[in-house]
């Protein structure tokens, strides 16, 4: 018997890669655990206390990197450990499929080098249905933490930077979990280009708020919020992803005045710090 446990990160949305498969990511510290045992038999189980994962990407994910031969040799167990609500798009399932990843990597290819591992991921995802793109942009925030400004079409990451560790993310959880029509993104596909070589040029925030201004208006979600969090301090905001949850970037000291903002709404609010872990993996043998 083997047993790998890989921890890796969430992530927030500075520019939606849907419009133009072009985005940017920036690390936080909500994080996953997933743990891959192997024992003697044949078979992938799942154990994990969040019942609306979805079963179909953690498959792929392990067919990716288990061949069909060691498959039908092993009966695999996942145990999944998971901070990061699901379906608010806060990069659960980049997370989770990057975290089984190098799990399953480290027993099974250990020579595998951080970008074989990733795409195995973002691979899985567009199999299994769980993101349009592949989501490239979540999955590198996820795995390498920091700043990522990414090409998704080219599976290419254009920057890379460690955030500044001063930076709190307050992440509003609507009630509400209705989305907006994510086709209608690609309307506004050349601000979305705008944003994205805002990024490139490491102007995070405005990046951000332009995202935040484009998104709200297609997703759901009140414009007129973002501007508001931008009064009271934030330096960055938006909808994170598809939605629904709203984030703002800010210092320690902005964070009760932006609380105040959201608490006039339904709905939850998860103070997280930005993060700049890469994953990391252990294994045990037993």
């Amino acid at each position: 018997m083997v047993k790998a446990t890989a921890t890796v990160h969430g992530a927030i949305s500075l520019v939606n890669a849907i419009a133009n498969q072009k985005g940017a990511t920036l690390g936080i510290s909500l994080k996953v655990e997933a743990t891959i045992e192997t024992s003697p038999g044949k078979g992938i189980t799942i154990q994990s206390e969040n019942k609306s994962l979805s079963s179909r990407l953690i498959n792929k994910t392990i067919e990716k990197i288990v061949s069909k031969k060691e498959l039908e040799e092993n009966k695999i167990t996942v145990s999944l450990y998971s901070e990061i609500p699901t379906g608010y798009g806060l990069k659960s399932s980049s997370a989770i499929s990057s975290a089984i990843a190098l799990a399953c990597a480290k027993i099974f290819k250990p020579k595998w080098t951080d970008q074989q591992i990733l795409l195995a991921g973002v691979d899985a995802s567009i199999e299994s249905k769980v993101s349009i793109t592949g989501a490239y942009d979540d999955a590198c925030s996820c795995y390498y933490g920091g700043f990522n400004v990414t090409d998704n079409a080219k599976r290419r990451r254009v920057h890379f930077e460690k955030a500044p560790l001063n930076l709190i993310a307050v992440i509003f959880i609507p009630k509400n979990r209705k989305r907006g029509n994510l086709k209608k993104l690609k309307i506004l596909s050349s601000i979305f280009e705008n944003a994205w070589e805002l990024a490139g040029k490491t102007k995070y925030w405005e990046a951000m708020n332009i995202n935040g201004l484009a998104t709200a208006s297609i997703l759901n979600s009140d414009p007129k919020i973002i501007t508001e969090l931008i009064e009271k301090g934030a330096l960055g905001a938006s909808v994170s992803g598809n939605g629904p949850s709203i984030v703002a970037i800010t210092k320690k000291e902005n964070e009760s005045a932006i609380k105040k903002i959201f608490s006039t709404l339904e709905g939850n609010i998860i103070i997280s710090k930005v993060s700049n872990k890469k994953a990391e993996v252990y294994e045990v043998q037993s």
